[in-house]
């Protein structure tokens, strides 16, 4: 009775262990693209004729669903994006706070990273990590951004549709198709080498 209290014991700890480390490590990797987003934010290239920026943001979007999954990724720039709200200058630009988010051109695309990173990385649980269905994952999220960014355009600027498109999806097309293929590559090579290293 003794001894199977003891083993019990020991399993309930090794359980609780598994389990504090599981949180650690999904707690370190929404903070890590997180942060990841914001450092993305700061690589910005103005175009003249739109208020939306190029950045390189999208790509740790996009590997933030992959890595973190449909729960954690969207957590991840759900921080971001609370953080940003706060006042901290990690929107693009340097800039923060409340009436940004409320009132900036790329209010509508921030909301799209939430939605995104959990649509990508439900996607990519639903089948093998191959290097097209990871692109395809990716590139559905990339779709949901451009449809909150265009809505939003609308809603602030009172642009039509079309002009929407050509504001805020048609400057970013190959740009976005490079980040997200390399995003597929990296995160292709991430699984294949933690494939190699569990037993």
């Amino acid at each position: 009775m003794e001894e199977r209290q003891v083993v019990r014991g020991a399993a309930g700890a090794a359980v609780n262990a598994a389990m504090g480390e599981r949180v650690l490590a999904g707690t370190i990797g929404v903070l890590v693209f997180a942060v990841m987003t914001a450092l993305g934010a700061h690589v910005r290239i103005p175009l003249p004729f739109t208020p939306v920026p190029i950045t390189l943001q999208t790509l740790f979007v996009a590997l933030a669903g992959a890595t973190l999954g449909p729960f954690l990724g969207p957590m991840s720039q759900g921080v971001y994006v609370l953080a940003g709200g706060l006042g901290l200058p990690i929107f693009a630009g340097g800039l923060g706070g409340w009436s940004i988010l409320l009132q900036g051109a790329t209010s509508g695309y921030l909301v799209g990273f939430v939605a995104a990173a959990s649509l990508t990385g439900w996607l990519i649980r639903r089948r093998d990590a191959r290097f097209s269905w990871i692109l395809i994952s990716m590139g559905v999220g990339q779709v949901v951004i451009y449809a909150c960014g265009i809505t939003w355009l609308v809603l602030l600027l009172g642009v039509s549709l079309g002009q929407a498109v050509f504001l805020g999806v048609l400057p970013f097309l190959a740009g976005d198709a490079v980040k997200l293929c390399a995003a597929a590559g990296l995160f292709r090579v991430a699984v294949r080498r933690m494939r190699a290293t569990l037993p």
